[in-house]
């Protein structure tokens, strides 16, 4: 029996347009065109680092090694000691580049430039094997050390269905949207909102990656209506707090950190379209959406299940490749739905007292003055003193006292922070989000200034 396959992507028509670039539309003749030449150009090795930062380079390098034969790498950190585990791991690994993004630890191929090509011209669409490993992802090292999650094709456009299906993108009323992604293509929610989305949700992306609020609202009006913003609370509320002009936009999806209600309202009153939260993770992908704005519940997509024993939540179906444990706290309605109350290795306990990361980071960006903020349980030690909890905090027009005084009215006096550490900004990476180990550093440093 021949392995079944699915095609590379699922636009019908040669003239179908599957990204936008300053030049104009890119159409499926040409991307698939491209995605041909490049696979007949990578070198040997069975292993690919795509670091394109161009996120329409980045969809012909990844899809490029597919059609090879290749696997495609996605860590969270390049890191030189990421790239040294990683070239130990996987004999072969070379890395392509626009230019921005060369490793000079790695072999490396430049991305080409390529000819145009007709839309007249007869371009086949490849088919894949689905149970071919097309990418390894990596997970963000947040809480741990980076673990590797192979994903096979046929489940990446499971996954990319369900999505597009959640958000009405398969309903054949329904108009192509233009993705504007604020997120990474090699990050997993990047990766499946942007560039699966594209590929089998109908859809075509804009081939940049706009990270500060003019840029964001230049990207969107470069491109045609109807516009997915595809970002993060991060960003967004940056975005907000900007206040410049930014074009309409008909959908908005948010996920690498909890977004709150009232962001979430004041996104849809400022963009005009409808914020749509993701929850997922890089070892299962996204299992579930909600319209923050309306309500606190998700609901599991298409064919996911969850089940539980011993407190501890397991998804599986759909796209899920085996039983995936969960890290978070995870209440179960009757209805299918599920409420999340933080991830277990965020659950704390202080002298018989329980709280969670989340609620204390939630109650410290309610304070007025504060622009941005997050606690931190260092790991324990045998000094007291040293595992209280700490919090970095970006609030201009506050003292450390006036702070204090606010959250001693929102919080338990154990659940204080001490120290609490004023900076200009946080250093959060290009998804929003803060490394433990990144924090650690952090504290470890002014602990040393202190001193």
């Amino acid at each position: 029996m021949k392995p079944r396959r699915i095609a590379l992507t699922s636009h019908a028509r040669p003239d179908d347009v599957l990204a936008w670039r300053a030049a104009g539309a890119v159409t499926r003749n040409q991307f698939l065109a491209e995605v041909e030449m490049l696979a007949r150009s990578l070198p040997a090795g069975d292993y690919l680092l795509n670091t394109c930062e161009d996120r329409y380079r980045f969809m012909v390098g990844w899809s490029a090694a597919l059609v090879a034969g290749k696997i495609s790498l996605l860590p969270a950190s390049q890191s030189v000691e990421t790239l040294r585990q990683l070239q130990a791991s996987y004999p072969g690994l070379f890395c392509l580049h626009d230019g921005k993004g060369a490793l000079a630890e790695l072999p490396q191929l430049r991305y080409p430039e390529m000819p145009a090509v007709a839309d007249a011209d007869a371009v086949a669409v490849p088919g894949i094997e689905t149970d071919r490993v097309a990418v390894i992802l990596f997970t963000s090292g947040s809480t741990g050390l980076p673990v590797a999650q192979a994903k096979t094709w046929g489940a990446l456009v499971s996954n990319g269905r369900a999505g597009a299906a959640r958000l009405g993108f398969l309903d054949e009323r329904s108009p192509s949207f233009t993705i504007v992604g604020t997120v990474p293509a090699q990050h997993s929610y990047g990766f499946e909102s942007t560039i699966l989305l594209t590929l089998h949700g109908g859809c075509a992306l804009w081939h940049g990656r706009p990270f500060y609020p003019a840029d964001i609202a230049d990207a969107l009006a470069a491109v045609p209506r109807p516009r997915l913003l595809v970002s993060t609370p991060f960003h967004l509320r940056a975005l907000l707090d900007s206040q410049i002009d930014v074009p309409a936009t008909d959908m908005m999806l948010s996920a690498t950190a909890p977004l709150s209600a009232e962001l979430a309202r004041a996104a849809e009153a400022r963009l005009g379209g409808t914020l749509v939260e993701i929850y997922g993770c890089t070892e299962a992908g996204q299992l579930a959406s909600r319209r923050t704005s309306l309500t606190s519940r998700w609901t599991l997509l298409q064919d996911i299940g969850f089940d539980q024993q011993d407190g501890i939540t397991f998804a599986c179906g759909g796209h899920v490749e085996g039983r995936q444990r969960l890290g978070d706290v995870i209440e179960l309605g009757d209805d299918g739905t599920f409420l999340l109350h933080g991830r277990h290795a965020d659950v704390i306990n202080i002298a018989g007292k329980r709280t969670s990361l989340a609620y204390l980071n939630h109650q410290l960006g309610a304070v007025a003055g504060v622009e941005d903020g997050c606690f931190f349980m260092p790991d324990d030690g045998s000094d007291e003193s040293v595992t209280r909890l700490a919090a970095f905090v970006v609030a201009p027009t506050l003292t450390p006292r006036q702070l204090l005084d606010a959250l001693r009215g929102r919080l338990d006096p154990i659940f204080l922070p001490r120290p609490l550490v004023f900076l200009p900004r946080l250093p959060r990476n290009a998804t929003g989000k803060l490394p433990r180990a990144t924090l650690a550093a952090l504290l470890d440093r002014h602990a040393k200034d202190a001193s």
